[in-house]
């Protein structure tokens, strides 16, 4: 039996804050076993005095994309899976290393690479995936330029599917590939209900699937207890995605402040995603981001830290979401510094743990600090609840790292 206590630690227990000083948390064989004002008894325990440190649930960056090696998602098709793969490895660790011990791999990530971090083969996060997202011919993950004339039907023909997804037509072929995905371990099923930056034949304010489509696919989720997230801009594709029953959106960017409110009233969650629209602004040109693509971010960006005043106002559920892609990964932190533009630390600091767990369908075994929770927890050197660039800084200012029970960064012995 494997025992590590954690010692003379004030504790952000992923919900509240008024963080408890001086306490003692005895980790078991990966779980979280007692959380205790007074010292904890356990012979032949590690022990690891906190010193008033900070100890804080593992972050959860509910939007990443594992395989996502460039800015052009053609290009990454055509480098395969070995390099796709490659990529995943080091993006995969730097997020460990960054405090991120649970990730959502909310398009592309497979049951391959979550067995390999599973088995220790891979470093890194805790890893859930949605599997191949669902789009339908000419939206926002069908790949194919408009000069591309090619198509065969059929779930595994190489015109209806890429390494990120899926095109499918129809309400049974949305059934179809819904029940694949699942059936392939998917933890949740992701569908484009709107137009993207990065897609080259659709605009952004474009509605897609039409509402039989995404009801079906929604049916093949709650059948499986699990849910639907929709990739949505525009308020009318935010709108009729969650009307249809789609539990969580990614980005939102385009939302106003009478669908913020709607959206908040029906209880859905919303996965914002400020790194890949000012990084991408910032460096998107010199990476070969399409011109047509780099006009489409500029709209976004615009209009995205308006969007999260009015989601904050509107007192909606929001996770932390990077979605960054090929070699900006590495900025994955800086979602606090543009998120603090609207948000106080204790806020930024929900979304990013317990919120996250409610939307990975998690709450009380994971972004908490609670009896029976997995023992996913770092420890700041200082207290981010006053300073949350102390999580902005790449992991730097983590002195401990635990996934699982199992350290993987200790600067406190």
């Amino acid at each position: 039996m494997t025992q590590v206590v954690f010692e003379n630690a004030r504790i952000f227990d992923g919900y509240s804050a008024d963080c408890a000083e001086g306490m003692s948390v005895l980790i078991e064989n990966g779980t979280i076993r007692e959380v205790s004002d007074r010292p904890i008894k356990a012979d032949g325990a590690q022990r690891i005095n906190v010193a008033g440190k900070t100890l804080m649930p593992g972050l959860i960056d509910c939007h990443i994309h594992a395989y996502f090696s460039d800015l052009n998602a053609k290009v990454v098709d055509g480098r395969d899976a070995p390099y796709r793969t490659a990529h995943a490895v080091k993006k995969l660790g730097h997020a460990l290393d960054c405090g991120f011990t649970t990730v959502r791999d909310i398009g592309g990530g497979d049951f391959p690479l979550a067995a390999a971090v599973a088995d220790g083969l891979i470093r890194g996060p805790r890893f859930f995936y949605a599997g191949k997202v669902l789009s339908m011919t000419g939206g926002h993950v069908d790949y194919r330029t408009p000069t591309e004339q090619h198509h065969t039907h059929g779930y595994c023909s190489c015109g209806s599917m890429n390494w990120g997804g899926v095109v499918v037509d129809g309400v049974d072929a949305c059934i179809k590939a819904a029940r694949e995905e699942l059936r392939r371990g998917a933890h949740c099923i992701k569908i484009t209900a709107s137009g993207g930056v990065m897609s080259p034949s659709d605009p952004m304010w474009m509605n897609q699937f039409r509402e039989d489509e995404i009801r079906a696919i929604v049916n093949e989720a709650v059948e499986r207890r699990t849910y639907v997230s929709a990739h949505c801009h525009p308020v009318s594709a935010i709108r009729r995605s969650v009307e249809f029953g789609v539990r969580c959106i990614e980005h939102a960017t385009l939302i106003d402040a009478e669908t913020a409110g709607w959206v908040a009233e029906r209880g859905a969650y919303v996965v914002p995603t400020m790194s890949v629209i000012f990084v991408s602004m910032e460096v998107g040109a010199k990476l070969g981001m399409a011109a047509d693509s780099i006009v489409k971010l500029k709209v976004a960006a615009d209009a995205a830290i308006q969007g999260l005043q009015y989601m904050r106002d509107a007192g909606v559920k929001l996770g932390y979401g990077t979605d960054l892609l090929g070699s900006t990964y590495d900025q994955q932190c800086r979602e606090f510094e543009f998120r603090s533009e609207v948000f106080t630390p204790l806020e930024m600091l929900r979304q990013a743990t317990s919120m996250g767990a409610e939307i990975l369908m998690q709450d009380g075994k994971l972004g908490c600090v609670t009896p029976g929770a997995h023992a996913d927890l770092i420890v700041v050197d200082g207290d981010p609840l006053k300073d949350i660039g102390l999580l902005a800084a790449d992991g730097r200012k983590l002195d401990a790292i635990m996934r699982a029970g199992e350290i993987v960064k200790n600067r406190l012995d």
